[in-house]
């Protein structure tokens, strides 16, 4: 139940007089609570960092803030890394990309018992969706709508790190996306806050566990901090140009919810929020993050983010940029160097408070309490069996196949050519992904290898047997402007049954650095898949891709089309589990599908504008040569049989204001003759505000399986925060007037209901 509140003051604003503010005295807040983990007494906790401090020099101090780059770490511009005299000398705190049970043993025995005060390392390694067990890649796991399934993932993931000597993930992001063209939007949980909060506390949950102090949990991170998602013209790393209304309705509430979550660590952004680098943003760091929401975690900066506010053009020097990040509030300065190297002269003249240094530093030492290690720095690294034992088993390649078989989305089936009937005598099997291990696995894959992943290729060979004849065609390359394989794939058609091809991205066309300015297939693809579908034949296009694309050209020509993102190590016989009806599809788009790249930003929880589209009315907000509404909407998944939503009943006519909440049931039949489950979705509209607001924003959603003809009644409460706005002076609260609830399988849902919120 949510409960009610009263008007909330105005959020921490981030304009120049506050930040000047910020700047002009180190900030204290009050005291923080306990952490939401069991990993210990807090009285323990401060007794033995207070301690530790005591014992420090500025050196050492300074060191428990330097994250150098480590082994297996190729994710930005080349640093120095980090010695092993260094370690015995205390300059180091953590370190990056470093894994594995001998070598990290090896180096925290170098810390624990050749340094002067044995203080522990921690060992961050980017465990994204899987460590060697490799699961749907975030956007395509956000397809499930099933956030205990991502809470699942984690926790195996977790464990399979753990294994390996890892402490710190660097993982969930949490960036609500709202550009396909950003590569990144293949990390996240696509454009929706309310779906990103969901799978934001659920995975950190599963990674940090329920008792963070356990062997097998870990410190998760929730980036990036903040409103990276919105980069300008989907350009990673560029600025963030958004209104503080846009950063408190849509890009702050997933990390809410991590931080209600109890997630221990959040990573600064590249970006800048209203001209501000986010890795010296004090107003949204120090007061928003550390002071209204009273969270005491241990935040990190990106690779060479503090070095970056030279370029940024807000520091002028090293020692400016590492005073700039630490008053922000940045704990960990990742592979810059600079809080070590440039800032203890800066501390000994007082142009750097050591009260920052300090504050900072406990941070890091709270954390590594949290963990356990000064119990056991070597809990993670010493049983060596448990890392051959706890990885890429049989129980978690079974929980990544169940997982990738629910991301999936049929987004058409015409003439339900899908399921296939394993009886096809001929099989062609056509397109450049169809035998690719990587587009497996996606990007940012632990320590995942092509080896280890089943394709679809393998898969249908694997579960067909001499039963099926194979075809296959690679009929063109991913990219380029080769046609040559053309006539071999037509051929391959022709003499099928059916045909299956498999088109998309490679991996390294979506994550980081990876933005397109065309959301079309690659290269030739669209034109190969139009040459096979002319045949005539029963034709499936199966996706795998890292952000959205627009097929509208294959609309009406290839008449089963079937999103399996990267779908994991197990994807191939996940798809194929899909594809012959064994598993029904039941994912749903978690991101709008734009008809071409001239409609984005397109998303559903829109507002109207005083002029909404009109086909009737040309002065009105549309397009000339394509219409204005998307490909395919957000919440879109077909499956291989169907279901009706009952109009949606209220528990009351009217709430108060005081005290607003609302039950809603809704009924849901499978109509069908085959057995499915339906994504049930929610949405809400404030029909009339004192500010602008969605069309409709999601609240709430539930998976229900479903026999044929089976009727299932499906409740949702609504509360205080599902009905509150940001008004004028951006207080948070519920407004007297009507709201309109919409129910259904996506947000085109059309059943609804209508009640009021009446005054106290």
């Amino acid at each position: 139940m949510t409960r009610p509140r009263p008007p909330q003051t105005p959020p921490a604003t981030f304009l120049a007089g506050l930040l000047a503010a910020a700047l002009a005295a180190p900030l204290a807040w009050a005291e923080p609570p306990p952490p939401r983990t069991s990993a210990g007494d807090l009285d323990a906790e401060r007794a033995l960092v207070d301690a530790l401090m005591a014992k420090m020099t500025l050196a050492e101090k300074l060191g428990q803030l330097n994250q150098p780059p480590g082994v297996g770490n190729n994710t930005g511009p080349a640093a120095m890394a980090g010695s092993e005299d260094q370690v015995r000398q205390g300059q180091i705190g953590s370190w990056l990309g470093t894994q594995g049970a001998a070598l990290t043993c090896r180096l925290q025995k170098i810390a624990v018992e050749e340094s002067r005060l044995g203080i522990p390392l921690l060992f961050a390694y980017d465990v994204i969706h899987g460590m060697r067990t490799v699961f749907p890649v975030p956007l395509g796991e956000a397809s499930s709508f099933d956030p205990d399934a991502a809470r699942e993932a984690a926790r195996i993931a977790a464990v399979e790190a753990t294994a390996h000597g890892v402490h710190w993930t660097y993982a969930p992001m949490v960036d609500v996306a709202r550009d396909p063209r950003w590569g990144r939007i293949v990390e996240g949980a696509g454009e929706d806050p309310y779906l990103n909060a969901a799978f934001a506390a659920a995975k950190v949950r599963g990674f940090q566990g329920d008792d963070l102090a356990a062997p097998d949990t870990m410190l998760a991170t929730a980036k990036h901090f903040v409103a990276y998602g919105a980069a300008q013209g989907g350009r990673d790393y560029d600025v963030a140009d958004i209104s503080e209304r846009s950063l408190h309705e849509v890009y702050l509430p997933p990390f809410k919810a991590a931080v209600d979550a109890g997630v221990q660590s959040i990573m600064a952004s590249f970006n800048e929020v209203g001209g501000i680098p986010m890795h010296a943003h004090g107003p949204l760091i120090q007061g928003l993050l550390r002071g209204q929401w009273r969270w005491d975690g241990l935040l990190v900066s990106d690779y060479t983010g503090v070095m970056e506010l030279m370029p940024h053009g807000i520091a002028a020097d090293r020692e400016a940029a590492g005073a700039a990040g630490l008053r922000a509030g940045v704990d960990v300065d990742m592979v810059s160097a600079i809080y070590l190297k440039d800032l203890p002269a800066a501390v000994e003249a007082g142009r750097v408070p050591l009260a920052e240094v300090d504050a900072s530093v406990r941070r890091v030492l709270n954390a590594k309490f949290r963990l356990g290690l000064f119990d056991d720095p070597y809990r993670y690294c010493k049983d060596a069996g448990r890392q051959e034992a706890m990885t890429l088993t049989a129980e978690h390649r079974a929980a990544a196949r169940r997982i990738a078989q629910k991301s999936m989305v049929l987004l058409e089936n015409e003439g339900a050519v899908l399921p296939l009937s394993k009886s096809v005598g001929t099989l062609a099997v056509i397109g450049p992904l169809a035998d690719e291990p990587w587009a497996m696995l996606g990007n940012w894959v632990g320590i995942g290898r092509p080896a280890d992943a089943v394709t679809p290729l393998k898969a249908l060979r694997a579960s067909l047997g001499d039963g099926m004849r194979l075809l296959v065609a690679k009929g063109s390359d991913i990219d380029g402007d080769d046609t040559a394989g053309f006539d071999e794939a037509v051929r391959a058609a022709r003499q099928a049954d059916a045909v299956v091809m498999f088109l998309g991205e490679h991996p390294e066309m979506s994550a980081e650095a990876n933005n397109r300015t065309s959301l079309d297939l690659p290269g030739v693809q669209e034109q190969l898949a139009l040459a096979v579908a002319a045949t005539g034949k029963p034709v499936v296009a199966v996706l795998l891709n890292g952000r959205p694309l627009s097929t509208g050209a294959l609309q009406g020509k290839v008449p089963a089309i079937l999103e399996a993102w990267f779908p994991g190590v197990e994807g191939g016989n996940a798809i194929v589990d899909v594809l012959f009806g064994d598993v029904a599809p039941s994912g749903k788009l978690p991101v709008t599908v734009p008809r071409n790249v001239g409609q984005v930003p397109i998303y559903h929880a829109r507002r109207n504008t005083g002029r909404p589209p009109s086909k009737d009315d040309k002065y009105t907000s549309k397009y000339l040569d394509v219409d204005w509404t998307p490909l395919y909407p957000f919440g879109h998944g077909l499956s291989y049989t169907t279901f009706d939503h009952g109009k949606p009943q209220l528990a009351s006519a009217s709430v108060s204001a005081a005290e607003p909440r609302q039950r809603v049931r809704v009924r849901v039949t499978n109509t069908g003759k085959r057995a499915g489950t339906e994504v049930v979705q929610l949405y809400l509209r404030d029909d009339v505000a004192s500010v602008t607001r969605p069309v409709r924003e999601l609240r709430g959603f539930r998976r229900v399986e479903l026999q044929p003809g089976e009727s299932r009644e499906v409740e949702f409460e609504l509360g205080f925060e599902d009905m509150a706005l940001y008004d004028a002076r951006m207080r948070r609260v519920v407004e007297p007037g009507t709201f309109t609830v919409f129910t259904g399988g996506s947000s085109l849902a059309t059943q609804s209901a209508t009640f009021e919120v009446v005054a106290q």
